[in-house]
């Protein structure tokens, strides 16, 4: 009988002590908050260090300055300083000239605005003054030496050879274009010995007066051909507030611009076996957009004949 009665209580003990097991597991078992509350912690820590690693691959990945192009010397050696020429001189327009300056009549302007609905091009080449048709004055040329010793004449400027072609689908566009690369379009002669240049052409053109023309040494173009860019180019300046009415109308080419469309030049004629720069003639560059902006790409390259 008593060995029944411990054995009665020895499984009431073993039934109390597998409740209370049962209990506590069931206290430590995984709830279902527990677990979502999991499994959002998991996703947060999981996008916080995905966020650091694009943080750092942003700070270390940034994008690489540019080095700039090492000037191409084309003329190391030469005449000196500013030899007699025409190239580069700011002279006030010849008798032959005024007429090709005076102001669109009526039909010319309605021409030229029919045109420009839709794309244009226009192609710039630089200015090649003619003592014969000035009223006065000579020119001295480009300031930059002309060769080696023996081989300054036998090389066709840029200034002569280079022709820049833009393409543009309205005078926002065109001004946009001329803003990028840092053009600026300028007006000189008139009885006015001073150049004015305008700039942040797209935007609000913005007039600056240069008093020593002399100083000026940048590259500068004008347009062959009247088109309805020359249209564009008299608005912008009007704009700025610069009187354009029997002047000549030019746009200064920056140095670096210079530099990069000469880079491009080189590569082009060697790429073809030719000798850079004494086998080239003309070269045309043309704009268009590409990238965040606009670029130049060589379109066509002429070479000497003979060469």
């Amino acid at each position: 009988m008593a060995t029944e009665i411990e054995q009665e209580t020895r499984a009431e003990q073993r039934d109390s002590v597998q409740q209370e097991r049962d209990q506590v597991r069931e206290k430590l078992r995984v709830s279902r908050f527990d677990a979502v509350t999991s499994l959002f912690l998991a996703l947060i820590l999981f996008l916080g260090a995905f966020v650091f690693m694009m943080f750092v691959v942003w700070l270390l990945s940034g994008e690489p300055k540019p080095q700039p192009l090492k000037p191409i010397i084309e003329n190391p050696a030469g005449r000196g300083e500013n030899p007699e020429g025409f190239e580069r001189d700011f002279e006030p327009p010849g008798a032959e000239e005024v007429e090709e300056l005076m102001e669109p009549t009526l039909a010319d302007t309605i021409e030229a605005v029919t045109d420009a609905v839709s794309t244009v091009a226009a192609s710039l080449t630089a200015t090649d003054s003619n003592a014969t048709a000035s009223t006065s004055g000579t020119g001295k040329g480009d300031s930059r030496p002309p060769g080696p010793e023996g081989e300054g004449d036998d090389i066709i400027g840029r200034w002569e050879r280079w022709e820049l072609t833009f393409n543009a689908k309205g005078k926002k566009d065109y001004a946009q274009q001329l803003d990028f690369y840092n053009i600026e379009l300028a007006a000189f002669g008139g009885g006015k010995n001073v150049i004015e240049t305008a700039s942040n052409l797209a935007t609000s053109p913005t007039k600056n007066v240069n008093n020593t023309p002399e100083t000026e040494k940048r590259l500068y173009f004008s347009w062959k051909l009247s088109n309805p860019l020359l249209q564009f180019d008299r608005q912008l300046l009007a704009a700025a507030g610069i009187e354009y009415s029997g002047r000549n109308v030019i746009r200064f080419i920056p140095p670096d611009l210079e530099n990069r469309l000469a880079a491009m030049e080189k590569e082009y004629a060697e790429a073809n076996g030719k000798k850079f720069p004494h086998d080239i003639a003309k070269t045309v560059f043309e704009s268009k957009s590409g990238g965040s902006g606009y670029e130049f790409s060589i379109v066509s390259q002429r070479y000497r004949k003979g060469r």
